[in-house]
């Protein structure tokens, strides 16, 4: 099954909401794992995002200047 393509702020969204319930202690210790691993996995995304971004805007930039 295919993952579904989130956006940047529902990856950002996620993260928050698992870190919440980290710190609200919501999450049994067996499902601690998964839950670092979606956050390492969506940071990793949201990094990735951000890169690409920037790489757009300066190219953007760069045009425009021309």
């Amino acid at each position: 099954m295919a993952k579904k393509k989130i956006t940047y702020s529902q990856a950002i969204e996620e993260i928050e909401d698992i870190i919440a319930q980290i710190e609200n202690n919501e999450i049994e210790i067996d499902e601690l794992p998964q839950n670092v691993s979606r956050v390492a996995e969506l940071l990793k995304y949201c990094k990735a995002q951000l890169h690409s971004t920037e790489e757009e805007v300066e190219k953007l930039l760069k045009d425009f200047s021309e």
